[in-house]
Formats: C-alpha cells, sequence, structure tokens
C-alpha cells in the first residue's frame, strides 16, 4: 500500500514502541520474504488465539513480561496508540490491555497487549477448542483503552482498517491519499 507492504508498515510501528519484533504465523513458509524472525504457530489451527499464545510463550521463554499482538494487516497502525497499550501492560496492573473501537467486538484484540499471566488461561482455552479472541480474557485483569481515548489517536474505522480482500486494498490505498490523523502510520 502507498509502496509499503502492510507487514511493514505494522513492524515499523511494533518496533517504533519495543525495538523488537517476532512474526508468528501458522505458515512461515509465505513469510519467507519478510525480513523478520518468524515462530509457527506452537498450536496449529488455532488461529489468531493460538497465535497470541506463540507470542506469549516467546515472551516467557525471553524473559519479557508479555508481548504486544498487532495484526500484520493493518493499513493504519498508529504506533503512539500501540506505545500507550505497551506502557499501560507494563505497568504491571493489566494482564491485558486492549483499546475500544466502534467495531463489532467493540474491542481490538489484534491491536492489544498480553501479559504472559494469560498463557493458563489461553492454554485452557485452546485445549477447550474456544478460539474465541475475548473469551479466555474474563479470568484476568483487563484494561479497556476508552474509545474516547482512542479517538484522540485518530478515526478508529481507520486506525484498525484491516486489508482481507483487493476491495479493501483498494479502500486503503483511497485512505492512504488523505491526510491522516495525528499519530497514525500514513
Amino acid at each position: 500500500m502507498a509502496g509499503v507492504r502492510l507487514v511493514d508498515r505494522v513492524a515499523d510501528a511494533v518496533r517504533s514502541v519495543t525495538g523488537e519484533v517476532v512474526l508468528i504465523a501458522n505458515d512461515s513458509e509465505a513469510f519467507a520474504s519478510v525480513p523478520l524472525p518468524v515462530r509457527s504457530d506452537a498450536v496449529p489451527g488455532a488461529g489468531a488465539l493460538g497465535g497470541i499464545y506463540t507470542a506469549l510463550l516467546w515472551a516467557a521463554e525471553s524473559g519479557r513480561a508479555g508481548a504486544l499482538a498487532v495484526a500484520c494487516d493493518l493499513a493504519f497502525p498508529s504506533a503512539p496508540l500501540l506505545g500507550d497499550v505497551a506502557r499501560i501492560g507494563l505497568a504491571g496492573d493489566a494482564d491485558v490491555v486492549i483499546p475500544e473501537s466502534s467495531g463489532p467486538r467493540g474491542v481490538e484484540p489484534l491491536f492489544a497487549y498480553y501479559s504472559v499471566a494469560c498463557l493458563p488461561e489461553i492454554e485452557a482455552a485452546i485445549s477447550r477448542r474456544d478460539l474465541e479472541l475475548v473469551g479466555f480474557s474474563r479470568a484476568l485483569r483487563v484494561h479497556r483503552v476508552p474509545l474516547d481515548q482512542v479517538r484522540s489517536y485518530g478515526d478508529p474505522t481507520r486506525l484498525f482498517f484491516n486489508v482481507n480482500t483487493r476491495e479493501d486494498r483498494d479502500v486503503a490505498e483511497r485512505l492512504a491519499t488523505m491526510t491522516p490523523s495525528a499519530g497514525e502510520a500514513s
């Protein structure tokens, strides 16, 4: 999009916050051209929840408190919003830090911080085959970044716009020609 792959736009936003990016993929071969370390899903077939689980296993192995989980198909990831999500998470007062949105779930689980404390709950959910992204968090301390605060970074519809089809890509290309809101990738 606008000459930059989506995965690179997301990686740049994450790198600006953490300095380190690891790509978690169900098919690591599909991302061979991406210059990032790639980890295959620890539990194949567990969808996005399995990806979060794999990221948290990596975080635990690396001695980290948690991980940011960001979908690699976001067109306009906001590094400043992601930085706030990470800061809240690293403060240690929540196991999950998730921004609210105007989307169908009301939150954005693939633009969130997850503490390694989530591992047992996610593992239990996967073993039950309950792969709902927000279902496992009911037993954890969750901090929701209020929608009004999210809006201070830009239009949530744009901030969390993901590209799944050719039509989505065309919409994202049109949106990219418009002036971005403060704090979002252009």
